[in-house]
């Protein structure tokens, strides 16, 4: 018994440690947001939208591709911050490879 209840509190304690942080960008100085990101690797950006009152907006923000799922590539975002409306940062997500070929059939259409 004490060996299961030893292994479910290890197993709680393991899940704490990999839990992500969570920051709100508008606190923080552009350069500090970055840094944060760069040294945790991953976190949560959370912040009010600016276009509608009192909705929250969040996701998940990366260092580099190693943080993101498979099939997934980093991508530029932007998020408010203290000193700046438009700090760049970086997401994760899926490419669309067919993109090139839909512009290229519809420029060459006319």
């Amino acid at each position: 018994m004490k060996t299961i209840l030893l292994a479910a509190l290890m197993t709680l304690m393991a899940a704490e440690a990999q839990a992500i942080s969570r920051y709100d960008p508008t606190r923080m100085s552009c350069g500090r947001v970055q840094a944060t990101i760069a040294s945790q690797g991953a976190v949560i950006l959370r912040y009010q939208s600016t276009r509608v009152p009192g909705l929250p907006l969040y996701d998940r923000y990366v260092k580099d591709e190693r943080f993101c799922n498979m099939g997934e590539v980093r991508a530029r975002a932007y998020v408010p911050s203290a000193d700046a409306k438009s700090c760049p940062v970086f997401i994760c997500e899926r490419p669309e490879y067919n993109r090139h070929f839909r512009r290229r059939f519809l420029q060459n259409s006319d």
